[in-house]
């Protein structure tokens, strides 16, 4: 079987831990505190960030044990990281994860053997268990990626199992990290920031970056917002760009399906334009934002295996004049429901 280059990680069950996992999955990035020397010329294209399972143990006790699976897609490679990203990093103003990678998620997987039975290699497995005795640093393992598919159920060409499709891979959310102390915040989707005026900040300070490129190029540039963010003319040309920023790394970005249709209509030319990375002051008033690394794609059009629905809109059933309940019956139907509600969650 082919092998990969994976980063192998231990996460600990600290509440700051598990805090930044989940904050890593909704950004899409991860970190370590310093960059190590294998770091300049690895080319990792899967990750696992591992937790539930104590590393300070021997190696064949360790290998007797279970852990959950994280496993991500590495996108970008490893960078030097400018913005404070992670909770820790802006409670503390200061870079603590500096050694960057983007992460795509693929697959939780639950209660996964760390022994010859499960789908790591021994080395691979190993690697976790060194990662946590090492404040979490990553550790970079050649290892087959085909049982850890097969397991999660995404399918693969055994001879580019790295050319993951990811309309086909379940993927997970940061509401999906169950950790023994885990903390209670409410989420969106991939990316989203909780704090407002920071996510309104880091739209703006991308916005304002895509401009001067454009007008740098000789376009005048119109600020639309919808249906897409900026429209560009120079001549007869005409450009409409999506302009997107975050402070993590370049991975992936949230689209609505009315900018996936956008950008697929034959009638249009659509740049996508991003800025990751971007350094955000939040104890200044307004907020401040500076830096940010740029991904520009030209005549971008989004192809279905780059996407992954997150909602659905659901139709619901035609129902006949028999299934509709007169107010009276749903008033009754509902004095039901509440009274046997009432009775199931009294205490004893």
């Amino acid at each position: 079987m082919k092998s990969s280059t994976f980063v192998m990680v231990h996460v600990g069950q600290s509440t700051e831990s598990q805090r930044n996992l989940e904050h890593g999955i909704e950004t899409l990035s991860w970190g370590f505190p310093e960059k190590k020397p294998e770091y300049d010329t690895a080319q990792p294209r899967f990750a696992i960030l591992a937790t539930g399972a104590s590393p300070r143990v021997q190696l064949g006790n360790w290998l007797e044990g279970t852990a959950t699976l994280y496993l991500f897609q590495v996108r970008g490679g490893f960078y030097e990281g400018q913005a404070w990203h992670w909770p820790d990093e802006e409670a503390e103003r200061r870079l603590k994860y500096p050694q960057r990678f983007g992460i795509e998620p693929l697959a939780k997987l639950e209660n996964v053997p760390l022994g010859p039975e499960g789908p790591l290699t021994e080395a691979g497995s190993d690697a976790i268990r060194r990662s946590g005795t090492d404040r979490g640093m990553g550790k970079l393992v050649q290892m087959p990626a085909q049982r850890l598919l097969e397991l999660a159920g995404i399918p693969f060409d055994p001879d580019e199992p790295e050319d993951v499709p990811l309309d086909q891979s379940p993927g997970f959310t940061a509401d999906q990290v169950e950790g023994k102390k885990k903390p209670q915040r409410r989420r969106r989707g991939a990316g989203y920031i909780s704090d407002p005026k920071k996510r309104k900040t880091i739209e703006e300070h991308a916005e304002q970056l895509a401009i001067a490129h454009y007008e740098n190029q000789g376009w005048s540039v119109e600020k639309l917002g919808k249906p897409y963010d900026l429209r560009c003319t120079r001549g007869t040309e005409e450009r409409h760009v999506e302009v997107k920023g975050t402070t993590g790394a370049a991975t992936s970005v949230e689209l609505t399906i009315n900018e996936v249709l956008h950008a697929r209509d034959k009638d249009n030319t659509v740049d996508l334009y991003v800025v990751s990375d971007i350094r955000v002051d939040t104890h200044t008033e307004p907020y401040t934002a500076s830096g940010g690394t740029l991904s520009h794609y030209t005549d971008w059009e989004p192809a279905d295996e780059d996407l992954r629905p997150r909602k659905y809109e659901y139709r619901l059933p035609e129902t006949t004049a028999r299934d509709v309940c007169q107010p009276q019956e749903v008033s009754h139907a509902h004095s039901e429901l509440a009274s046997r509600d009432a009775t199931l969650t009294a205490p004893s």
